[in-house]
């Protein structure tokens, strides 16, 4: 009788606890695997010698509290209408809001105020007026996109109109150009 070369191993023979051991190790693999996924992917590559450094993020400005340079009289101003984004391209979010007098009754004028903050205070203040009160103008489709004010404007063709029914729609723009926000006009203005 010839002996092998090899000894015989315990393990090349399968019996129930070598099934049960195995079975255990994938099922303790397959628990911890959410514990142990790869952090998320970027499709922004860091380049050698360069650091990514990301903004801190800022709240935009509220509207609690801001005096409106509004004459409301006895009632208060009510902020109908509000939209945030950066329109300076600064990085920093601003915040315009549509506003008008609480009146009991009729069709209040609405304004649109332009809202930021001061390095970092957190009070914020009106920096411009896109649309004001004195214009009898009411604000409908109202946006803020990719740094453009967009709204329809309802208004009046003359002053015999009773408030209660503009007769005039005007599409708007208002645009940052580095010194003031500078309004556009979609091409014809045209009878409601």
């Amino acid at each position: 009788m010839q002996q092998s070369a090899v000894p015989e191993l315990a393990h090349t023979h399968t019996r129930p606890i070598h099934w049960v051991a195995t079975a255990t190790a994938v099922a303790g693999v397959v628990a911890l695997s959410p514990l142990l996924q790869p952090g998320s992917a970027t499709a922004a590559q860091k380049g050698v010698g360069t650091e990514v450094k990301s903004a801190p993020a800022v709240a935009p400005p509220a509207t609690t509290g801001v005096r409106f340079p509004l004459d409301c009289g006895p009632v208060k101003a009510v902020v109908a209408k509000k939209a945030t984004g950066d329109l300076d391209g600064d990085g920093r979010p601003e915040t315009v809001a549509v506003v008008h007098c609480d009146a009991a009754m009729g069709t209040p004028p609405d304004a649109v105020y332009v809202l930021t903050r001061a390095g970092d205070s957190a009070q914020a203040r009106v920096v411009a007026t896109l649309v004001d009160p004195k214009d009898r103008l009411t604000v409908t489709d109202f946006a803020l996109h990719a740094g453009t004010v967009t709204a329809t404007l309802l208004g009046y063709s003359s002053d015999d109109v009773p408030s209660c029914c503009p007769d005039v729609r005007t599409g708007a723009d208002w645009n940052w150009n580095g010194r003031a926000f500078v309004r556009s006009t979609a091409a014809g203005a045209h009878s409601v």
